[in-house]
């Protein structure tokens, strides 16, 4: 449960305060924006199965892959293009945080 907590916790409250803390206009943009970072999900439909609980996506799907990351980070670099880098790195960054969880979880 509690990796579930973290997990869509960061997809879905993070974003909430980021808009809160650092955007004082637009923030529903903004906040669908940051919220619209969990489309990358849609690699996972490549998988079999498409869901596995005890599956790290990271470096596993093809746009959760360190070379897809690489290119989010320059997304976030670059200012027109900063807050899709944001929604997107976070949207690894909730995933990695799960990854991290399954392995303290099975050690």
């Amino acid at each position: 449960m509690g990796r579930f907590l973290v997990h869509y916790g960061i997809h879905f409250i993070v974003p909430v305060f980021i808009t809160l803390f650092f955007f004082k206009d637009q923030r529903l943009k903004i906040l669908l924006i940051l919220w619209g970072g969990i489309l990358i999900d849609i690699d996972h439909l490549w998988a079999s199965p498409i869901f596995d609980p005890n599956r790290c996506s990271i470096d596993f799907h093809p746009l959760h892959t360190y070379w897809a990351i690489s290119v989010y980070f320059l997304l976030f670099l670059l200012k027109k293009t900063r807050v899709i880098g944001a929604a997107l790195l976070l949207h690894i960054l909730a995933d990695s945080m799960d990854c991290w969880l399954l392995f303290l979880q099975t050690k």
